[in-house]
C-alpha cells in the first residue's frame, strides 16, 4: 500500500476551535447575556445585575450573588468541556440545570476582552481571570464580595465578520431585554436589575407569585386581558396566562414557552395554542400566551440546540394535546359564561378586540355614523385580483369575476346600496354590477392609498388628539419604538416618551378615526424591526403605512347604515376598484348583467 507523508486532515488549533464553538454559542449580545444569567441562576443568586452599553457591543457585565467559585474551578471553568453539571453520560438524560454545556465562558473569552472576578463563600480571598480572545490568559488573587462578576468587553473585536452582521444598537438591545425577562418570569423570587448606557431600564424586585412577577414585566393593562391556565394531565403540568378570544392580537407578541424553566420556541406547543383557540381566532389575528410546562427531565431533551433554544420531546403528539386541552379550557369557560361556545361573538364595547368605532378621534359621535368626509376621499389601486373559473363551473353557483376593467368616468358613478351580510359584507349594484365587498378591506385600502399619496408629497396632515393616549411597553420594546418616534412623526403619528416604559400618541393622520391603540404600536413595532434589511425608505414606509390603515379602518362585525354604505363603496369605486388591501386579502367579488345570466342559465 503506497503511503504519503503529506496530511490533509490536521486537528484544530485550539483558537480556532474555540471561535467555532463560539459561533454557535455566541451569535450575538443576547445570547451572552442569556448563557450569563444561566450560570448565575444555577448557582442560586438571589440578585442579578446585567449592565449593558452600546446594545452589548462595548460591554457586559452580569453580577450575582451566588455561591461563587474556588480558584481551582475559577480556572477549569473557563476551559472547554468543563462543567460542574455533568459528571457521566446518563446525566444527559436528565438534566435539571440551565447550563450545563461547559463551553459558554470559553466560547465568549475567545471572541472578547474577558474578565471573571469571583469568590465563594469558603474562600479567603476571590480570583481575577483575564484574557483577551482567549490567548493569553492572567490569573491573579483579589477581594471580592461572594459571587461572580463577568464582564465582557468588545465583542467580536477579533472576528469583525460577525460584528458587521449585528443589527442596530435599539434593536440588539432589545433582544437582550427579551433575554433577562425571560429567566425574571422564571425565577420571581430572583431579583433582576438591568442597566444600559448607565440608565435603568428595569428593577424587578423579588415577588411572592409568579403572576407578580408578569404584571411586572408586562403591566396590569395586558395582564387584565388574560385568562389564568392550572391543568394537569399525563403527568405534565401546565400553569399560565392567555389571552381572552376577545382581546386576540394583530401580532405574535407574546407567545412565550417555559419547560422545566427553560425559556424555548417549539412549533408542536405553538401549533397546539392555536389549534386550541380554533374559531375563536379570527382571520389576521394571534393569541398572546404564557405557558409553564413542567414535565419530567427524562421526557424532553435539552441537548438538540447549541444555544439550548429548542427542545425534544419524546411524545410531541401528547403534548400537543395536553397544550391544547389546557389552553381550551379557560377559553370555554369564559365563551360559555358569556355567549355560549360555538356562536362566540365579540361583546359589544370599548374593550372588544375586534370592535372599534370610525368616528372622528377629535369628537367621539356615536358609533352608527361613519366619519364620511374621510371616507368621501380616502382610497387608490393597485393589482386587480380575478378568479378563473371554467364554463361548467359557472353553472355549478360560482361566479367569474370580471376581467374588464372600470371604464366608466368615477364622477358618473351610479351606486346603489343593497344592505350588509353579517355586519362584515357590503352588497351594492356600482353602475349595473353586482359587488359583494368585504367593509375592513375596502376602507383599509382607502385609508392607505390616501395614507401613501400624501406620503408621496411629504404632505401627510395629522390631528392631535383630544386626550392623549398612553400606552405601555416592554422594556425590549421601548427602544426599539424610541430610535423611529421622528421617523414615525414624518409619518403623522406623533408618539413621546413619556418615562419608563410608557409612551403617549398625542396626533395620528388626519383622516383616521378611533381605534386600538395598543394593536396598532404592536403592528407599527413588528414593522420597524424590519427596517434595517430595507434598502429604500418607500419599502420601510409601505408596511407601516398598511399597519396604521388596517388598525383605523372600520372593522369586521360592525353595522352600518345605508348612507355609509354608499359612501364607502362609492370611495372605493373612485381609487379604480382596486381587488386586495395592502396585505394582499381580497377586497369583492363582482359580478356583471351577463355573469348573472349565465349563473340563473339565461345566456
Amino acid at each position: 500500500m503506497k503511503t504519503t507523508s503529506s496530511c490533509h486532515i490536521q486537528i484544530l488549533p485550539e483558537t480556532v476551535s474555540s471561535r467555532i464553538a463560539a459561533g454557535e454559542i455566541v451569535e450575538r449580545p443576547s445570547a451572552v447575556v442569556k448563557e450569563l444569567v444561566d450560570n448565575s441562576l444555577d448557582a442560586g443568586s438571589s440578585l442579578i445585575t446585567i449592565t449593558v452599553e452600546q446594545g452589548g457591543r462595548q460591554l457586559i457585565r452580569v453580577t450575582d450573588n451566588g455561591s461563587g467559585m474556588s480558584p481551582n474551578d475559577a480556572q477549569l471553568a473557563c476551559h472547554r468541556f468543563a462543567t460542574s453539571k455533568l459528571r457521566q453520560e446518563s446525566d444527559l438524560l436528565n438534566i435539571q440545570t440551565l447550563g450545563f454545556r461547559g463551553e459558554a465562558l470559553p466560547s465568549i473569552a475567545s471572541v472578547s476582552r474577558f474578565r471573571l472576578l469571583t469568590q465563594s463563600s469558603e474562600a479567603v480571598v476571590g480570583t481575577e481571570i483575564q484574557s483577551e480572545g482567549a490567548v493569553a490568559w492572567s490569573n491573579q488573587e483579589k477581594p471580592a464580595p461572594q459571587g461572580t462578576q463577568i464582564e465582557v468587553k468588545d465583542l467580536f473585536f477579533n472576528t469583525p465578520g460577525r460584528l458587521k452582521f449585528l443589527k442596530s444598537v435599539g434593536t440588539e438591545f432589545s433582544r437582550i431585554c427579551l433575554a433577562v425577562q425571560q429567566a425574571a418570569m422564571v425565577h420571581h423570587s430572583v431579583h433582576f436589575r438591568l442597566i444600559h448606557n448607565a440608565h435603568t431600564v428595569f428593577d424587578y424586585p423579588e415577588t411572592p407569585t409568579r403572576l407578580d412577577r408578569l404584571v411586572q414585566v408586562y403591566g396590569t393593562r395586558l395582564i387584565d386581558r388574560m385568562l389564568p391556565i392550572q391543568y394537569e394531565e399525563a403527568g405534565i403540568q401546565v400553569t399560565g396566562l392567555t389571552v381572552s378570544p376577545y382581546h386576540t392580537r394583530s401580532s405574535r407578541t407574546p407567545q412565550e414557552i417555559f419547560v422545566n424553566r427553560r425559556a424555548i420556541k417549539n412549533t408542536t406547543i405553538t401549533h397546539a395554542g392555536y389549534e386550541a383557540y380554533g374559531s375563536f381566532l379570527p382571520k389576521g389575528r394571534h393569541p398572546a400566551f404564557v405557558l409553564f410546562l413542567d414535565i419530567s427531565h427524562g421526557a424532553v431533551d435539552v441537548n438538540v440546540h447549541p444555544a439550548k433554544r429548542e427542545v425534544r420531546f419524546s411524545q410531541a403528539d401528547v403534548i400537543h394535546a395536553v397544550i391544547k386541552s389546557a389552553i381550551r379550557q379557560p377559553l370555554k369557560n369564559q365563551t360559555n359564561a358569556n355567549i355560549g361556545l360555538e356562536s362566540a361573538e365579540p361583546p359589544s364595547g370599548p374593550t372588544s378586540a375586534v370592535h372599534h368605532t370610525t368616528t372622528p378621534v377629535s369628537s367621539r359621535k356615536p358609533e352608527h355614523a361613519i366619519n364620511t368626509k374621510a371616507t368621501a376621499s380616502l382610497f387608490m389601486p393597485e393589482m386587480i385580483q380575478t378568479v378563473t373559473t371554467s364554463a361548467e363551473t359557472l353553472q355549478d353557483t360560482t361566479s367569474q369575476e370580471s376581467q374588464q376593467s372600470y371604464a366608466q368616468n368615477p364622477d358618473e358613478l351610479q351606486v346603489v346600496s343593497l344592505g350588509q351580510i353579517h355586519q362584515t359584507f357590503l352588497i351594492a349594484q356600482v353602475n349595473g354590477e353586482l359587488q359583494i365587498i368585504d367593509q375592513h378591506t375596502a376602507h383599509e385600502r382607502v385609508l392607505f392609498e390616501r395614507l401613501w399619496e400624501a406620503w408621496q408629497h411629504r404632505r401627510i396632515e395629522t390631528q392631535p388628539l383630544l386626550i392623549p393616549e398612553p400606552i405601555d411597553l416592554p422594556p425590549h420594546q421601548c427602544d426599539l419604538l424610541a430610535e423611529y418616534l421622528s421617523e414615525l412623526a414624518k409619518l403623522g403619528l406623533e408618539i413621546e416618551q413619556f418615562g419608563g416604559r410608557s409612551f403617549v400618541i398625542r396626533a395620528v393622520p388626519a383622516i383616521f378615526s378611533a381605534m386600538s391603540y395598543d394593536t396598532l404600536i404592536q403592528d407599527v413595532l413588528e414593522d420597524l424591526a424590519e427596517w434595517k434589511s430595507q434598502d429604500s425608505m418607500d419599502a420601510k414606509v409601505r408596511p407601516v403605512l398598511a399597519s396604521m390603515a388596517c388598525q383605523s379602518a372600520v372593522q369586521a362585525g360592525r353595522p352600518m347604515s345605508e348612507p355609509e354604505i354608499k359612501a364607502l363603496v362609492i370611495d372605493w369605486a373612485r381609487e379604480g376598484h382596486p381587488m386586495t388591501c395592502p396585505h394582499g386579502r381580497r377586497i369583492a367579488l363582482r359580478f356583471s348583467p351577463h355573469e348573472l345570466d349565465k349563473i340563473f342559465g339565461r345566456a
